[in-house]
């Protein structure tokens, strides 16, 4: 049944903003505690851990520009595509609003802001989408990320990508981990980058695994 795969959407994606941006939240909470290699490893294994639990159901994509690349690939029913972003969405904000409630001091909620300049940030978050999805369409069975080498491979990339580049844009790669924590907050001023990155990413992705992948004819 399909309410299966949106429950599941649900639950993995309020998994990964609890948990991530939990992590950037308890860490400015407890004065540096976490660290930044810590969150960044965060973000990895609440991915990794996700797929494991969840590939299964949904594929846990967890993430719109995951699911509008696999559509535009075919790879995914375009009728499921709205109710996957949906899911996500409920997901994240029931993450962000727990979060609020826990630790109601605190401003931003894990929310990604560019530490530069917005097109800087805006780059940034294209390319590492980019990367993020080739990798993904790699080690996918269909529209699925399931199975021991998606869930490190995908959790992988994601810690890298969070560790040398969250910094500076803070390495979303993900519209609904940047718009929950943002709307919950009320810090949209750069929020554009979070949604159009990911998404021009992720369609660029499909596009090079699509060239290198696509079947030749006759080998050169």
């Amino acid at each position: 049944m399909n309410y299966r795969k949106y429950l599941s959407e649900i639950i993995g994606t309020f998994a990964l903003v609890f948990c991530g941006t939990g992590a950037i939240i308890i860490n400015q909470e407890t004065g540096g505690v976490i660290t930044h290699l810590g969150v960044a490893m965060t973000f990895g294994l609440i991915v990794s851990a996700m797929i494991f639990a969840l590939g299964d159901v949904s594929g846990a994509h967890l993430n719109p520009a995951v699911t509008i690349a696999f559509a535009v690939a075919r790879r995914f029913p375009l009728r499921e595509t709205l109710p996957y972003i949906l899911s996500q969405a409920i997901g994240g904000f029931a993450a962000s609003g727990f979060l609020k409630m826990l630790f109601p001091q605190n401003q931003l909620l894990g929310t990604t802001m560019p530490a530069g300049s917005d097109m800087q940030s805006f780059l940034l978050e294209t390319v590492l989408t980019l990367l993020l999805v080739m990798v993904i369409f790699n080690v996918s069975t269909g529209s699925k990320e399931k199975g021991i080498t998606a869930a490190i491979a995908i959790g992988g990339t994601v810690g890298l990508e969070a560790l040398f580049a969250g910094p500076i844009c803070g390495a979303s790669m993900n519209p609904i981990r940047s718009i929950c924590p943002a709307i919950v907050s009320a810090h949209t001023e750069h929020l554009w980058i979070y949604i159009a990155g990911p998404i021009t990413g992720a369609l660029l992705g499909l596009l090079i695994h699509t060239l290198l992948y696509s079947k030749k004819e006759s080998d050169l």
